[in-house]
């Protein structure tokens, strides 16, 4: 269920990009009549109307995740926080500048951010990101918790890195279905990795 709820965004992103793109005339008109306001020079055209869509639905959803947690009073988390800072900035330049570019950064930026976090924070603060997360479900030895934040640190980074290289290789169309299948593969294939690699650390209760 948490996993849904993060994705969130992103699913829709890719569902709206491809419904739209199938219905480009209507993609249109619909983007006419709602982001002319805010698209430079009033006009979104046949081939900019898709992504300019998926873009406000994916900022209107992740304010959305936002204000549903704190409706329920739950805690929102400092990562969704800068996810929903980063895609108003870059979203909303997209949808301004209707410049597909600014959205392509967007993962980058975010994984980079992460991924700096995640590597600093045990220099400057002397705080290992993902032994706080994960040491309530699991105990680990100091160096494999040292190692672990390394290892996320730069898995983030790499996917960063990813990012820019099929966003700006191949056309926009692969580059959605990359993020949202992609990513999520990557993800899980470093996940499992990652359970492989601590499963010798993790004794059965005797």
């Amino acid at each position: 269920m948490k996993l849904l709820f993060d994705l969130f965004p992103v699913i829709l992103f890719f569902v709206v990009f491809k419904f739209t793109g199938a219905n480009p005339e209507a993609a249109q008109a619909f983007g006419s009549h709602y982001l002319s306001g805010l698209v430079s020079g009033g006009e979104v055209t046949l081939t900019q109307a898709p992504i300019l869509l998926a873009t406000a639905v994916a900022i209107i959803a992740t304010l959305a995740q936002v204000l549903w947690l704190l409706i329920k009073r739950q805690t929102v988390d400092n990562m969704l926080w800068v996810s929903l800072a980063i895609i108003v900035i870059f979203g909303g330049a997209t949808i301004y500048f209707h410049d597909e570019h600014f959205i392509k950064l967007k993962p980058t930026v975010l994984y980079w951010c992460f991924s700096l976090a995640l590597l600093i924070s045990p220099l400057l603060f002397g705080k290992n990101l993902i032994r706080s997360m994960m040491e309530k479900q699991m105990k680990l030895p100091e160096p494999v918790w040292t190692r672990l934040n390394f290892a996320w640190g730069l898995f983030f980074a790499v996917m960063g890195a990813v990012n820019l290289y099929v966003a700006f290789h191949f056309p926009i169309a692969i580059w959605v279905n990359f993020k949202l299948f992609g990513f999520m593969g990557l993800m899980i294939a470093f996940v499992i990795g990652q359970s492989l690699y601590l499963s010798r650390y993790l004794k059965e209760p005797e």
